[in-house]
């Protein structure tokens, strides 16, 4: 059977991977019949009602899903098609129930009359019920999706109507659950907490569900954790800056645990602890017990990226007491850091995750990199190709990889001139590919180091002779991070020569 999904038009490159997820976390068999980023609607066949009902329940870009009862590109068609479909013969089965139609129209608008015109079109299906508008047996809605003849607002002079759609609607999703969440309404917040939405789209995306256990080694406030817990599973997260875990009053509930309580999710926080990847606590040479790690990792924009660990491991050796009590043990202690590399933390990221992760257990990441997009639109107005500007992006900002890890899906928030993509990995079975790795690395290290692919020319020339960039405690900020260097450059290119600012004049007048 047939089903649309009424999507929301916001974060478009994650709204296919959330099915995709949401579908393989309630085991369902699903055919994509039709998706695109431009349109608010997916068509897509299910097994029956049930299947889909559990497809969209958790969907938080997903508005509802309804029984396909015909769909075209114009109302002729659809009226065809409605006659046609498998669905006649239920005609009679909701002959005598009650009823509404909702009216859909999307990149344009109908007047009352007009939709009142387009809904009696349909009278053929015999429905003798009461119209009810609050509380119907039943609910069916006509759809229309419109192209813009120019670029301009909704509607346009011109607006060509592209797609109709009947549906009876099945159920809801959970948008809701955008606004129970909303930072604004939390009581411990910091200027890094992801919002609700995201790290809801995100808990979705890493199949976060009951009797899992999910982690986040960069937790802040427990947005991810919050978010995970929503769903059932158990969580867990650490920071090198124990100070965000504890919050500022663990008497008053201004920290981690008190957000959870804040929710009544208070029995799915396990626990927080101060540690960063490269000094975790967490075992990685036992057998692989995390279902799932989520995290937002630090871009080092505000700061350089820091480990715990000194600059200077000749100095600073001596044991400081405090009124008695070694400084250390103090409540308010404040670890040491050194400068860590960007892309050390992305192949320690995903070698953790290989350690670690149950098989198709699942790492979703968030990474900075440039708005390939905005790329596109500069390069057409001064006389660069879309390809030299993605080029020259992939150098600082291509996706890592990992032997042990299979990409899933990879979605972008784009920004003025940046972006950030949600990549999702799946842990693949077994432990060959890491055996190898490590074969192949220092027998010493606990976990294997896998090259990212992503460090540059001028990163590399600043690495220590022993190639290890998380070692490099005197090299600038900059240097170690890519992203931070394009960031406070603007990410600007090559300045334009005249006779290129000329044309993107003459351009922008046309």
């Amino acid at each position: 059977m047939d089903y649309l999904i009424r999507l929301v038009q916001v974060h478009q490159s994650f709204r296919l991977a959330e099915i995709q997820a949401l579908a393989e976390a309630a085991q369902l068999d699903i055919d994509i019949l039709f998706y695109n980023d431009d349109s608010p609607f997916c068509i897509v066949r299910l097994a029956n009602e049930a299947a889909a009902r559990s497809l969209i329940r958790r969907s938080i870009l997903g508005k509802g899903i309804y029984e396909l009862w015909g769909t075209g590109s114009s109302y002729a068609a659809v009226h065809e098609d409605v006659r046609s479909r498998r669905t006649r013969t239920s005609w009679s089965r909701y002959a005598s129930s009650s009823f509404r139609f909702d009216f859909d129209s999307f990149q344009n608008k109908r007047g009352s009359a007009e939709q009142r015109s387009i809904i009696d079109s349909f009278t053929y299906l015999g429905f003798g019920g009461a119209i009810k508008m609050h509380g119907p047996e039943q609910v069916f809605c006509v759809f229309e999706e419109w192209a813009h003849a120019k670029p301009g607002p909704s509607p346009s002079p011109g607006s060509i109507l592209s797609a109709v759609h009947l549906g009876r609607w099945l159920a809801a999703g959970s948008r809701d659950l955008v606004r129970h969440y909303d930072l604004k309404k939390r009581g411990y917040i910091s200027t890094t907490s992801m919002d609700s939405e995201l790290a809801l789209i995100t808990a979705n995306i890493a199949l976060a569900g009951p009797n899992k256990i999910f982690y986040d080694p960069f937790v802040g406030t427990g947005s991810f954790p919050i978010a995970c817990a929503h769903f059932g599973a158990a969580t867990l997260g650490s920071d090198i800056d124990g100070r965000i875990v504890r919050g500022s009053s663990s008497a008053d509930g201004v920290n981690v645990l008190g957000n959870f309580q804040q929710y009544g999710l208070e029995r799915l926080w396990l626990d927080g602890f101060t540690a960063d990847l490269t000094n975790s606590p967490v075992r990685t040479t036992a057998s692989r017990w995390l279902d799932g790690i989520v995290c937002d990792p630090p871009y080092g924009v505000r700061e350089g990226l820091k480990v715990l660990g000194r600059k200077d491991p000749d100095r600073g050796r001596e044991e400081v007491w405090v009124n008695g009590k070694p400084s250390h043990l103090q409540p308010h202690f404040v670890p040491p850091k050194k400068p860590y590399s960007f892309t050390a933390m992305l192949d320690d990221i995903l070698s953790f995750a290989a350690s670690t992760l149950v098989d198709d257990g699942r790492l979703s990441l968030w990474m900075p990199t440039t708005d390939d997009s905005s790329s596109r639109s500069r390069s057409r107005s001064r006389s660069r190709s879309s390809s030299e500007d993605a080029q020259e992006a992939s150098k600082d900002f291509a996706i890592p990889s990992h032997p042990a890890l299979e990409l899933v899906s990879v979605c972008v928030q784009p920004f003025n001139k940046w972006a950030r993509r949600l990549l999702t990995y799946r842990r693949l079975p077994g432990d060959a590919a890491l055996s190898l790795v490590a074969a192949e690395g220092d027998a010493d290290d606990a976990i294997p180091i896998v090259a990212s692919a992503i460090a540059t020319p001028k990163a590399s020339s600043a690495m220590p002779s022993d190639g290890n960039p998380a070692k490099n405690v005197r090299a600038h900020a900059d240097e170690l991070n890519p992203f931070r260097r394009r960031y406070f450059q603007g990410f600007a290119s090559k300045p334009r020569t005249r006779d290129e600012q000329a044309e993107s004049e003459l351009e922008s007048r046309r």
